[in-house]
């Protein structure tokens, strides 16, 4: 074999490992790493750990989202603002790209919003319903081909991460 077919294939090996050991959290390694309180514009809400999603990347980053308790906030915030998007690794939704940061995240008007922590909207991609699904959860995260989908009940989003 010559070096140029070597190479490709360990380029096609350590892609397929990082691909492979991307991995969905479960209940137990989400109570590890997903915060009892999450600061968002001007307070900090409790985390509703029922709630809470994640994944792990073959690199070993986080992409986490939970709902919060945002009963605390000013009715303008509420409208948008349902819970805390983590994210170690660049994302891509639609086109749109969401760099390593914390932020706040909501489902509104058929759209998916995620804001900074002084709330002012950086993506907002639309948001499909998922008619197929009979028993809706408030937050859940699934593998989608070479992706993942978030939903919030029958409504849901779709990134790949880094």
């Amino acid at each position: 074999m010559n070096r140029r077919v070597k190479w490709i294939c360990l380029i096609v090996l350590v892609t397929l490992a990082a691909q492979a050991g991307a991995q969905l959290l479960t209940s137990d390694e989400l109570k590890k790493v997903v915060p009892t309180n999450y600061f968002f514009a001007g307070q900090s809400a409790p985390v509703q750990a029922r709630n809470s999603v994640g994944l792990k990347n073959g690199a070993g980053k986080f992409v986490l989202a939970a709902l919060v308790d945002n009963s605390g906030y000013s009715t303008s915030i509420k409208e948008k603002y349902q819970g805390l998007f983590i994210t170690e690794t660049k994302l891509s939704f639609e086109g749109a790209t969401l760099d390593p940061g914390e932020y706040g995240f909501g489902f509104k008007d058929d759209k998916f919003v995620v804001m900074n922590v002084a709330s002012a909207d950086l993506l907002s991609v639309a948001t499909p319903n998922d008619d197929q699904i009979k028993h809706a959860v408030p937050l859940k995260l699934e593998k989608d081909g070479g992706g993942y989908r978030l939903y919030a009940g029958k409504k849901y989003v779709v990134f790949k991460a880094d």
